[in-house]
Parts: C-alpha cells; structure tokens; sequence
C-alpha cells in the first residue's frame, strides 16, 4: 500500500483531471512555468517571523526521482469513477501516463536547503511540459511547506537560545511519519541533535537523549528508589550520565541524588553529562541546580530544560535567569551557556502557526514560437495578484555585507548596481525604493539550477550543508528582521520592468 499512498499518486485529484483536460486539448506537452513562493511569514500570534529557512528539496527530489506511473498506478486510476459512475480517466490518458513514467522531463531551479528566503520570492521554479508541471505540485507543495514551516520555527527557537543549544524530541507528538521531516528540518534549522533515531542515522548526526520518569518510577515501584535508579542508569551509561532529577522532588531529592551519582562517577574515572528539569518554574530551578552543581564541584555539567518550550518560553527564561542568578551567586551568562534546550510539541507542530501558505502557480507558457508567454492570476485582494513571467531573483547587500532587498527581475534582464535602481512593492502600485549608484556592494541570484530536464544536478549536500547555509545567510541579515517579535519588514521588490509588465497585463486583462 505504501507504493501506492507515498508515490506518483501522493497528489491531488483535480491535477490529474487537469492533466487529461491539457491532453485532450492538446496543451500537456506545451511548456510551462510554475513558481512555488509563499506569501506571508508565520505568526504565532504573540510573535512573528521576519524571515524562513527553506527545507525540504532533497527530499522532494529523491521523491521525483522514484516516482512513476507504472501498472499499479494505472489501475488505481482507472478504476475512479464519476458521479455518475462512468470513468474518470480515459484508456489513452492513462497509455500516456504510463508512456511518461515520471518527472524525467522537468527542468527545476531551486534555492538550496537551509538558505534564508522572503515572502512573495520564488523559491523553486519548474519548467516542463504542462501536464507534467501540473502533476507536480501537490507533492512539491507538501515537501517545502511543512520542511519550510519547522526549519523556520526550529532557527527561531536556536536563535532565541543563543548561548545554549537546542535539542529536538517531537517524535512522539509530530504528525505520523511527518515526524521524520520535522526532524530533519529542525537539524538544517540549528538544532545540534535529535531524539529520532532512524532520522538522526540517515542524516548523519547522533541521535541524543536521556531517561524519562518511567525508569525512576519502575525502581521507586520494585523496593528501590530515586537513588538507586540513578546509579542503575549510571552503571551503564558512565560516560552520558544525564539525569532527569523531577520526578521526586528536584531540589530536595533530585538534585542530592544526581550530585551523590556524579561524584561517585567522577571517582571511578568518568564525568557526567548533566541533569534535566522537565517541570516547575524552569528558570528558577536553573538557577538552584547551577547553584547546587556548582558548590559540588561540577560547574561545566549540562543542564537540559524542556517541557513546553518553543522560542518566546526560551527568552523569558533568559531573561528570568538573568535576574535572579546573581541573588544565588551565580554567574548568569555561564549559566546560559551550559543550558540544552529540549523543544518537542511546539516545534515539531509550529504552536501558533500550524501550515505555510506556500503556492504554486503558473507564470509563463511557451508559445507556439518557443517564447514565453506570461501569464497572470487575477485577484481583488492586492498581494495575491501574482508576479507574471519567467524571472530570476537576485539578493542584494548593501555596503554594511547585510541582505537589503530581494528583487525579481526579467530572465532576460540584467542588474547595474553601479546605476541608480528603483525596486518597486510587488503588490502597491507607485510605491518605489531608490538605491542610490554604488548602493549594493553584491548582488547574489538565488535560484540555482538542482534539475535539468530530468537530470539531478545538485549534488546532495545534506544536512550539514543546509545548516552552514543558514548561519552565513543570518550573519548577513539584519538584526531587526530576526526579532523574535515585530520583526522589521525585509524587501522584497520588483524591477521597474517586471513592475510595468505586471500592471500592463493586469490593464489589459481588466478591459
């Protein structure tokens, strides 16, 4: 069932009926143009996001690299019926689909993993025979969005941790198999590691974790007790001994019992790892534990928080410590420096905002000459009137090295930062920006070619890659667009070209 559910069929009905209706008009083999951009960046409601970190097309291209229409496919096709119970798809449709096989002939220009990307920016393009392109884009939408969705929240939550590291343990709570992209995209986003285990191996990181609750309270129901499951867990696992101290009492029992444990590895040879606080006021109980660690001698041991945290909980325990750290003696900033910050539920299902309003849509077909014809989506509502043509999108900075505007220019059109530009807003008319001549010290186009009518160009850089991606792109990003709440609004702009393209078409459409 598997081949069938995760396969060429894991998309929607209506593109396949569309796909016959281009066949039958003869249109399928016309080339065509579709882009995936999104067009606002989650908000959590309490805080919102200036910036996301694309995730997801690996994947995505292992997926089209497998996927075919062969005879399975086919029948499962066939045997849909209508409303009035007559078949859906047509013999010789369906002698076509299996003809084509998969996505042999699409020709994708994508930006890599782990980069920073804008909202109403082309994020992937792909050119093919129309049909084709059209069967697409479920399954595209479905890789990028959610991988999109989590690798943003997950650099939001490392970026509010700044000084610590994060953790990511949804598995438990993420949406079924879903969980495996979670993972992944969390890791591209700054996570250092994960819980998952098949995930962390197939991306090469280390899977991490400690002991639940569970294991104290099997010792704690057998005649034993708090410390004696300590000791138990310290026996096997001397050299990543991290204890989760709450399940009794931290201060009073947990606390004592670790530090009984960890000095009695220490005198066998081994060092401990750390403890975890998984309940109660975490910054307050922070601030004890260092305290406590601290006065025993273990002042470089790891303190892991979890419990709900996504990255507005990480701050105000920042911030929380900061305070009373100093009334314990306590050095507040080594303090955050040791802290792990263990993010399950609210990274893996992004808390306050649930999906990414990716899209995809076509923005030229080929005419009967081979040029492109732009083509253009109408709407009442300003920003939803897309951006017609084929196009290139460069990233300009300004002479500070930081990101200053995204612009979508022409294919065909070419950029002079040594002239005065005008970036126009890509949804209100008259409202432009002047950079003035020598205003950009480097301009970047963003979209690179990873498909080539079929052919896999971009090599798989992984994960690792994708994460140092993020880091440069952040360290050129404006501070004030990386706040974690009311972020400044980046650039993203159209040339005066592509401006006066979209307006004509939209003039010519409204006559």
């Amino acid at each position: 069932m598997s081949d069938i559910t995760e396969g060429i069929l894991f998309t929607d009905h209506y593109q396949l009926t569309m796909a016959q209706l281009y066949y039958r008009a003869g249109l399928h083999t016309r080339r065509a143009q579709f882009e995936y951009f999104f067009r606002s960046y989650p908000d959590y409601g309490l805080h919102q996001a200036g910036y996301c970190i694309t995730a997801g097309l690996e994947p995505l291209l292992d997926w089209m690299a497998s996927a075919r229409f062969g005879n399975a496919e086919v029948e499962v096709l066939a045997a849909i019926r209508s409303a009035r119970g007559s078949r859906v798809f047509a013999d010789d449709f369906l002698a076509w689909l299996r003809e084509l096989g998969g996505f042999d002939g699409i020709t994708l220009r994508a930006v890599p993993e782990g980069r920073v990307v804008h909202a109403n920016a082309p994020i992937a393009v792909a050119e093919s025979p129309l049909a084709i392109a059209q069967i697409l884009e479920t399954s595209l939408l479905n890789h990028l969005n959610y991988a999109t969705l989590i690798a943003t929240k997950a650099s939001r939550v490392v970026e509010a941790a700044a000084g610590g590291s994060v953790i990511e343990f949804g598995l438990r709570r993420a949406p079924g198999f879903g969980g495996n992209a979670a993972t992944r995209s969390s890791l591209i986003g700054g996570a250092v590691s994960s819980s998952n285990v098949g995930m962390s191996h197939a991306v090469g990181i280390d899977s991490s974790g400690t002991h639940g609750h569970s294991m104290v309270q099997v010792f704690m129901a057998i005649g034993g007790g708090e410390l004696e499951a300590f000791r138990a867990y310290a026996d096997v696992y001397p050299d990543d001994c991290l204890l989760l101290v709450d399940t009794i009492d931290t201060l009073e029992s947990g606390m004592p019992n670790a530090i009984t444990v960890f000095e009695e590895l220490r005198r066998n040879g081994h060092e401990p790892i750390g403890i975890r606080l998984d309940s109660g006021d975490l910054a307050h109980l922070a601030v004890r534990s260092a305290e406590m660690l601290d006065g025993a001698g273990f002042e470089d041991t790891r303190i892991v928080l979890s419990s709900g945290l996504d990255e507005l909980t990480i701050w105000q325990v920042k911030n929380q410590i900061a305070l009373e750290a100093p009334r314990y003696g306590v050095d507040a900033d080594r303090l955050i420096g040791r802290l792990v910050h263990g993010v399950g539920s609210k990274l893996v299902t992004s808390e306050g905002d649930s999906s990414l309003g990716g899209v995809y849509k076509t923005v030229a077909v080929a005419g009967a000459d081979g040029e492109w014809i732009p083509a253009l989506k109408i709407s009442d509502t300003p920003e939803k009137v897309q951006n017609p043509g084929a196009k290139r999108v460069w990233r300009l900075y300004d002479d500070r090295g930081y990101a200053t505007a995204d612009v979508l220019a022409l294919a065909d059109e070419e950029l002079d930062p040594t002239q005065p530009m005008v970036l126009h807003h890509p949804s209100l008319p008259g409202i432009t920006r002047t950079l003035p001549a020598g205003g950009v010290s480097e301009m970047e186009s963003l979209l690179v070619t990873v498909l080539d009518d079929g052919r896999r160009l971009l090599e798989a850089g992984g994960v690792e890659q994708a994460r140092k991606r993020r880091t440069a792109d952040l360290e050129r990003l404006d501070p004030g667009v990386r706040r974690l709440v009311n972020p400044h609004r980046y650039h993203v702009s159209l040339t005066t070209a592509l401006s006066d393209l979209k307006r004509s078409l939209v003039a010519g459409y409204l006559d």
